[in-house]
């Protein structure tokens, strides 16, 4: 497993990672890490085939049918 050294860090950030890490209970190390693998490795975005793929095959087509409205104006009453 390889070793990753960052110099050179804002002190804010290094605060708000050591409260972060504080706040789940792990060392500001282990929150780095997690920081990372989330960043880099995450859940891969789905594309939009798949998204609508995910969509329930529910209904029919007809209750999705577009509705005219029959009512006209007159723009010159």
């Amino acid at each position: 497993m390889g070793s990753l050294v960052v110099r050179n860090i804002n002190d804010e950030v290094v605060t708000a990672l050591k409260v972060l890490a504080g706040k789940h209970g792990i060392s500001a190390e282990a929150e780095h890490r997690k920081i990372l693998e989330s960043a880099l490795l995450g859940p891969k975005k789905k594309s939009f085939t798949e998204v609508l793929k995910l969509i329930p095959n529910v209904g029919k087509d007809s209750d999705f049918e577009r509705i005219e409205d029959i009512r006209t104006v007159d723009v010159f009453d």
